[in-house]
């Protein structure tokens, strides 16, 4: 272990901590909070007791961690791969990662050009089954779409399926995007996704809390998605089963305050009974990008309403459309048994039917009045007369 005082004293520390300290280990974050980072790097250093939290047997191994760490080296890999390692009060540091408390990561390795805090300030996470369908990925790739084109920032894992769809709708509309990694982000991971995530590299940003070369496990997979929950405004669950890994992103956006949304699905699909799960319970249903911006967007950024088109009967008076409800769908009334089903006066429904009379909806039949022909298919077809 070769860490010194100083000026870069800090920032070593914190490096050689990545190698030891796992993600979201609330036990090293106390620490780190309470004791300082050059106290935990040198208590580790030393070997003595455990700090609390911890059992012997534990503290024996980050120990060896500790001792078998290189941060001087992983900082030089990393900038040979054209990685920067940005901490907590750094310019570049998102705010809102503070967040998650003692889980906040230790610092975060990122590749790309821009800015990370800029991108976090206006950020969507899209996420989802990794063997989604065709329409989860269809819908993934168009709200990504739809929100790079807007001006969002896309956030997801990386990760075959609705993941990866979400990374390559944002790209394909020339917009912005994040993949978050729960390995190195010098080695992509799948590594089906190589070029992709290269190209996200290029383009947009590859984060993630592992140093140089680190490699992923499941339990890093589950600990990196409260890092996307954290990082955006909110969290879109296109497709997930009941023990998705999108569920533990969608749950710790919950408990952050962060807006969580889901998209349904068919009701037999079990890729989607854990989205219908989410919005059993504080989730929004979601169908467009609209719905998004409205929830995440600045205050005015409203959704359309969603309505039928305009049919004609829609233009009439509340009170003539109320007698045109009274006439029987089938054969004629007389004036006062339309009144009384319109809950009018016999006068004022008498002029409402010469009115639908012109308009093509009824017709005198006798003492009596019905239906046209036309204004019969239009209730079933949803025109209007004529």
């Amino acid at each position: 272990m070769s860490v010194t005082g100083g000026p870069g004293g800090e920032l070593l520390g914190r490096v050689l901590l990545t190698r030891v300290i796992e993600p979201g280990d609330e036990a090293g974050g106390r620490w780190v909070r309470e004791l300082g980072i050059g106290e935990v790097v040198r208590r580790l250093a030393k070997g003595g007791p455990p700090l609390p939290g911890v059992s012997g047997t534990r503290w024996a191994g980050l120990v060896a961690r500790a001792q078998a760490a290189r941060p001087r080296r992983d900082l030089e890999a990393a900038r040979d791969a054209g990685v920067r390692f940005v901490s907590p009060g750094d310019a570049e540091w998102p705010g809102q990662l503070d967040d998650l408390g003692d889980a906040r990561p230790l610092g975060l390795w990122v590749r790309g050009r821009p800015s990370l805090r800029m991108w976090a300030l206006r950020s969507v996470a899209v996420v989802g089954a990794r063997a989604c369908t065709e329409y989860g990925a269809h819908m993934a790739a168009t709200l990504a779409a739809g929100l790079a084109e807007q001006g969002w920032v896309v956030v997801s894992g990386g990760a075959y399926g609705v993941d990866g769809a979400a990374h390559r709708g944002a790209l394909g509309a020339g917009g912005a995007t994040v993949a978050v990694l729960a390995c190195g982000v010098d080695r992509p991971y799948p590594r089906g996704h190589t070029r992709l995530i290269n190209r996200i590299a290029e383009q947009g940003l590859v984060i993630g809390e592992l140093p140089p070369g680190d490699h992923p496990t499941p339990s890093r997979f589950i600990l990196r998605n409260r890092l996307i929950a954290a990082l955006t405004c909110g969290t879109v669950v296109v497709e997930a089963a009941h023990r998705s890994g999108s569920l533990v992103t969608a749950r710790a956006a919950q408990r952050l305050g962060r807006h969580t949304m889901g998209v349904p699905g068919p009701a037999t699909s079990g890729l989607s009974a854990g989205v219908h799960e989410l919005l059993r319970g504080e989730a929004v249903l979601v169908t467009d990008v609209a719905d998004v911006v409205e929830l995440v967007g600045e205050i005015g950024e409203l959704a359309p309403d969603r309505r039928g088109p305009v049919l004609p009967r829609d233009l009439l008076e509340p009170a003539t459309r109320q007698v045109l409800a009274a006439l029987p769908g089938r054969g004629a009334a007389r004036p006062d048994e339309i009144a009384r089903s319109a809950q009018t006066a016999q006068d004022d429904a008498i002029a409402r039917l010469y009115e639908l009379r012109a308009l093509g909806y009824v017709e005198r039949h006798g003492d009596g009045w019905k239906l046209t022909r036309q204004a019969v298919m239009s209730v079933r077809d949803g025109r209007g007369p004529g």
